[in-house]
């Protein structure tokens, strides 16, 4: 299990624990679980870079602790 923080820029940070194994989907879903907002209006990214629904944490290599950027469309 890993420990994953999401940072929305407008003073909320979100905490989730999930595995290395799952998929960035996966990720929105427990994100939208904990914000009470639809999975599929939420988009992370780190700088530039926006992650897909269908590759894995591992695959992106995020690890324990990491910080991630929080967007809604």
């Amino acid at each position: 299990m890993i420990e994953v923080v999401l940072n929305d820029r407008l003073g909320k940070k979100v905490r989730v624990k999930c595995n290395e194994d799952d998929t960035i989907g996966d990720l929105k879903r427990l994100v939208a679980a904990q914000t009470g907002t639809r999975a599929d209006k939420i988009r992370i990214q780190k700088w530039y870079t926006i992650y897909k629904d269908h590759i894995t944490l591992a695959d992106y290599e995020i690890h324990d602790g990491m910080g991630l950027e929080l967007y809604y469309n």
